[in-house]
């Protein structure tokens, strides 16, 4: 459970557990990264308007039928309520005004209880391996406690995407507590008090460029700076990258002012008519030239393919592994284009770096090296300029690029839990982007991936989930008999039962096993595979007997396709004396053990878990078996592990 002792300056704060749950954690405690500063931040009415909201209590924001202090930060892309959120977070952090700061990316139900998930495994010393009731403690623990020290807490949602995914999420009303939501959607599903956070205003638009271009001793005259925001149509992002080109390029405002104009003409002939989120033709413009620039800065060519890949990827947060992996860098080196530079060597990871930081410099991107997990941010309206940039035939060629750089990316042990979410985070956003691009000729392998991540990391409903919709969605791209959805149904059949429901995935597999039979054949091994899981859910779901029949008839089916030395057919062995022993059979368990294990050795050698395991068990049964529930309980762990890296 949550024990340990607590370290830090305020003692107040053993009060917030009881004493039987205090962790190993530092106060204040922040979870989550914010996001780093823009350059010249403007102090707009907006940020005096939420600092007095949150602080003096003027706002709240309706959980269940309570309200608890919070604000909802609304607008446009590229308006800046990230940068505005981020300001106040800091801001209170820094005045020392909060115990506890959660940043939580908030794109998705499955990436907000993630976020509840690492806090409650920081702050409670919660098992990281189940991440679903982490969540479910982080949420109680904030609740008020009575003869307790107060917790100041601020937890930002940032990005909602749909105020659907906050159903049960929402952090429990407190007088100690605030929320703080950045989110494009103004409707009445986010109950509370809306700041909209609107296009910067003339005078904010000069000061903004004055002070930037102030920074490299740049000075151009007030007028032109003024027609300048006004083609740009006062968006804080346009105006940001009007800026870095302007420096970087050393030509005047109304030299790029000419350049502007041209573009957004070429644009509009080009260009859909409807642009996201309801940007200029101009805006739009000010992103190209400035691709177009980052493109010649050394190493020459790479940029634009780079920024290419990441606009399929999480805009909050892109591991710096996956846009320097093996499949990124052959992206790069196929679509290098220009220069002198331009070579048929390969790509190296170093210029893969030295493309990102051409594109911070133009401030097409942020590229944070000391956040490594989310090294890379790309708002979401450059994303989806680049993306309205390629054909059908790029795009889905891209998309699957980009899903081959991620699963490449992907450790096969997830030791690191964070980068596993930020993994997760990004396959979901690439899902959404690549449409039905990673279901052509087949399923992508990083579909399933996510999946088994997720039950890996303890989401065992979520996992259940994903391979529902995985299940309908390959059947509906690819047909009801394609291997890849029956692989899909055989995960969903699994990780229904690790939810608990053993009798269901008992059901799930007898259901899926004549479909294997008639596309695959009974020799196959995956069918093997499903004969296998629907042996152990029977056993799982109270059918002892009916595990060791199936087993039984198994293993030679197994010897005869695979070999008596296959790992598998060993681990069918190994299940067979196991349900012996849960049938009452404690001497034929014995036995099966004693036969199973000298191969195991000579197979697999004395140190392998494996080999660990059948000695383990051969003992326990040697000592007459116990009790059964501490049997079942080491099984489950063990096949979770199991089956967490297979098919």
């Amino acid at each position: 459970m949550f024990t340990g002792p607590v370290t830090g300056k305020a003692d107040h704060h053993h009060h917030y557990y009881g004493a039987q749950q205090r962790p190993a954690v530092a106060w204040p405690h922040q979870v989550g990264v914010i996001p780093p500063r823009a350059g010249c931040f403007q102090s707009r009415a907006e940020v005096v308007r939420l600092r007095e909201a949150l602080t003096g209590g003027q706002a709240a924001v309706l959980v269940g039928q309570d309200m608890v202090r919070g604000q909802v930060l609304a607008g446009m892309g590229g308006v800046g309520k990230t940068q505005l959120a981020a300001d106040y977070a800091r801001t209170a952090w820094r005045a020392g005004d909060l115990d506890v700061l959660v940043w939580i990316t908030a794109s998705s139900t499955t990436a907000i209880g993630s976020g509840y998930a690492q806090a409650a495994v920081e702050i409670l010393g919660a098992d990281p391996a189940d991440r679903e009731t982490a969540a479910r403690a982080f949420l109680a623990w904030l609740e008020p406690k009575a003869n307790a020290a107060p917790c100041r807490w601020l937890v930002v949602l940032d990005d909602v995407t749909d105020p659907a995914d906050l159903n049960g999420l929402w952090p429990p009303a407190g007088p100690h507590g605030r929320i703080l939501v950045t989110t494009r959607r103004q409707d009445a599903a986010l109950a509370g008090r809306l700041i909209k956070v609107g296009l910067f205003s003339e005078a904010e638009s000069l000061a903004y460029l004055t002070a930037a271009l102030g920074t490299r001793d740049r000075h151009e005259p007030a007028e032109q700076l003024t027609a300048l925001a006004q083609d740009l149509g006062h968006l804080p992002l346009a105006l940001s990258q009007a800026a870095a080109y302007l420096i970087d390029a050393g030509i005047s405002a109304a030299a790029y002012r000419g350049l502007l104009a041209e573009r957004a003409t070429l644009l509009a002939d080009t260009a859909p008519e409807v642009l996201p989120d309801g940007q200029t033709h101009t805006a739009a413009a000010a992103w190209s030239l400035s691709v177009d620039r980052a493109n010649t800065l050394r190493p020459v060519g790479l940029a634009r393919p780079m920024l290419q890949l990441a606009a399929f990827l999480n805009p909050n947060g892109i591991p710096e592994t996956v846009l320097t992996s093996a499949p990124a860098l052959t992206h790069l080196t196929q679509h290098r284009t220009g220069g002198k530079d331009r070579t048929l060597a390969s790509v190296t990871a170093v210029e893969a770096v030295g493309a990102l930081r051409a594109l911070d410099r133009l401030s097409l991107i942020d590229h944070n090296p000391a956040t490594p997990h989310q090294a890379i941010r790309v708002h979401q309206l450059i994303q989806r300029t680049t993306r309205d940039t390629l054909t059908p035939d790029q795009h889905d060629q891209l998309a699957r690029t980009t899903a081959d750089a991620l699963t490449t990316a992907w450790p096969d042990i997830e030791r690191d839990t964070k980068l596993a979410q930020a993994l997760r985070t990004n396959a979901t956003a690439l899902t959404r982007t690549a449409e039905d691009a990673l279901y052509k000729p087949s399923a992508h392998v990083v579909l399933h991936r996510v999946g088994r991540s997720l039950g890996g990391a303890g989401q065992v409903t979520a996992a259940t989930a994903h391979f529902r919709r995985l299940a309908e969605i390959t059947s509906h791209h690819l047909g009801p008999d394609h291997p890849d959805t029956l692989i899909a149904r055989r995960n969903l059949a699994y990780w229904r039962g690790m939810t608990g429901d053993a009798a269901g995935a008992a059901a799930a597999f007898e259901e899926l096993l004549p479909d294997c039979v008639r596309v695959l054949g009974e020799g196959y091994p995956f069918t093997l595979a499903v004969r296998h899981e629907l042996a152990r859910w029977r056993g799982e779901a109270g059918d002892a007997a009916g595990a060791v029949a199936a087993f039984w008839e198994l293993l030679p089916d197994y010897v005869r396709a695979l070999g008596e030395d296959h790992s598998d057919t060993l681990t069918v062995r190994h299940e067979l004396a196991r349900w012996r022993g849960a049938t009452g059979d404690a001497a034929g368990a014995v036995a099966a053990y004693e036969q199973l294990l000298p191969d195991r050795v000579r197979v697999q050698g004395e140190d392998h878990p494996d080999t660990l395991t059948t000695r383990n068990n051969l003992a326990y049964w040697r000592g007459g078996g116990g009790r059964r529930g501490r049997c079942r309980s080491r099984f489950r762990a063990a096949a979770a592990r199991l089956c967490s890296g297979a098919w």
